[in-house]
C-alpha cells in the first residue's frame, strides 16, 4: 500500500465523520415520520386547518429556514457556512418538536384508562410528595414565576445549543442531537399509549386550584375528548403536552447537557439552565418523580442509541470504500502477509 492510498484512507476518514448520516437519510428519516402522523391523525378523524394563521406561520418559519438553507448550500467557510448550518438544525429541530406534539394527539385518542394511581404509589415508594412541592410553590409568587420561566427553557437550551455547533462546524455532534432528540420523542410516544395519565395536579389535588402551572389541567380535559371523537382539530399555534409518563423535559434536559458538556464555553450556562428547569418539571409539568425518572432514563437511551450508529456507521461505510477502492484487499494481504505461518495455521 503506498501513500496515495494511506492519504485517501486519511481523506475518507474525515469525510465520514463530518456526519452521522447524510442529510438526506435524516430527511428520508422525518418524511417517514410525517407519513406515519398523517396517518394517526386519520386514524383518530384529526385535521389541521393549513390557512389559519397560527398553523400558517410554522409553514412559513420552516419554508423561510429551507429557503436559506438551499441557496447557502454551496458556501463552506464564513457566516454564510453558519447561517446555512444553523437555519439546517432549527429547522430540523422545529420539525420534530411540532410534529412530535402533533402526535400526542392520535396518540392520547388510541389510550384506555389511566395509570396514576400506580404512578402516586410508585412515588410514595420512593418518597416524594408532590403535595409538598406544590404547596411550596403555592406559598412562594417568586418560585411561581422562575419555575414557569425556567420551565419555558426547553426550546432555549437547542437554540444556544445548535448555534455554537453552528459557530464551531461540529456537524457531527448537532446531527447526533437532533438524532437523539427524535429518537426520544419517539420512545416517549410509544411508552405514553402504554402509560396515560393526567398527571398529579388532577389526580390529588382536590378543590379550587390555588395556582395553575404551565400545563395546566391539558391531560385530564383534552384526553378524555379525543378518545370520545369529541375533538376534531388540531392547533399548532395552541398545540398542549399530553405526555405525563414519561417526562419529555427531563429526557430533553439530559440530552441538552450530555451535549453541551463538550463545549466548554455552553457547559455550565446550559447546566444550570436546564437544571432550573428540571427542578420546576414537577409543578409546572404536573409530573410525578417517576416519570421524570423514566424521562431521563429515556433521554440517556436515546443518546447511546445515537453514539453508537455514530460510531459503527462510519466504520461500516469506510470498510465499504476500501473495498469498493481495492484498499480492503491490501489491507488484508498485508496483515497476512506479517503474520507467522504457524500462526496463520493455527487460528485458520
Amino acid at each position: 500500500m503506498d501513500m496515495s492510498d494511506v492519504q485517501d484512507i486519511h481523506i475518507d476518514k474525515q469525510t465520514l465523520f463530518a456526519r452521522i448520516v447524510p442529510t438526506s437519510w435524516f430527511l428520508g428519516l422525518l418524511a417517514c415520520s410525517l407519513l406515519i402522523v398523517v396517518a394517526m391523525m386519520g386514524w383518530a378523524g384529526l385535521s389541521m386547518d393549513f390557512f389559519k394563521p397560527s398553523n400558517s406561520k410554522y409553514f412559513l418559519l420552516l419554508t423561510l429556514l429551507a429557503a436559506i438553507r438551499y441557496l447557502m448550500q454551496d458556501h463552506s467557510t464564513g457566516w454564510q457556512r453558519i447561517a446555512r448550518d444553523f437555519c439546517e438544525y432549527v429547522g430540523f429541530f422545529l420539525f420534530i418538536s411540532l410534529l412530535g406534539a402533533t402526535a400526542t394527539y392520535p396518540a392520547a385518542a388510541a389510550t384506555t384508562g389511566f395509570v396514576d394511581p400506580a404512578l402516586a404509589r410508585i412515588d410514595a415508594f420512593l418518597g416524594f410528595v408532590w403535595m409538598d412541592w406544590y404547596l411550596l410553590v403555592v406559598n412562594n409568587p417568586w418560585l411561581q414565576s422562575a419555575g414557569s420561566f425556567a420551565y419555558a427553557n426547553i426550546y432555549v437550551s437547542p437554540l444556544l445549543l445548535l448555534g455554537g455547533l453552528a459557530i464551531n462546524g461540529e456537524r457531527a455532534r448537532a446531527q447526533m442531537f437532533l438524532f437523539s432528540f427524535w429518537l426520544a420523542a419517539v420512545i416517549t410516544m410509544m411508552l405514553f399509549l402504554a402509560f396515560p395519565a393526567v398527571g398529579p395536579l388532577a389526580y390529588v389535588w382536590q378543590g379550587p386550584v390555588p395556582y395553575m402551572p404551565t400545563s395546566a389541567l391539558y391531560q385530564a380535559e383534552l384526553i378524555p375528548l379525543l378518545r370520545n371523537d369529541l375533538f376534531y382539530m388540531v392547533d399548532l399555534g395552541a398545540l398542549q403536552g399530553l405526555v405525563c409518563a414519561p417526562s419529555f423535559h427531563t429526557a430533553a434536559a439530559v440530552i441538552y447537557i450530555a451535549m453541551a458538556w463538550q463545549c466548554r464555553y455552553l457547559r455550565w450556562p446550559l447546566l444550570a439552565i436546564n437544571a432550573a428547569m428540571l427542578l420546576s418539571t414537577p409543578v409546572e409539568g404536573t409530573h410525578y418523580l417517576i416519570d421524570m425518572i423514566g424521562g431521563a432514563i429515556v433521554g440517556l437511551f436515546a443518546l447511546c442509541t445515537a453514539g453508537a450508529i455514530q460510531y459503527s456507521l462510519p466504520k461500516m461505510r469506510r470498510q465499504r470504500r476500501w473495498r469498493e477502492t481495492g484498499i480492503w484487499q491490501n489491507l488484508t494481504s498485508s496483515s497476512s502477509a506479517a503474520v507467522p505461518p504457524a500462526v496463520q495455521s493455527r487460528d485458520g
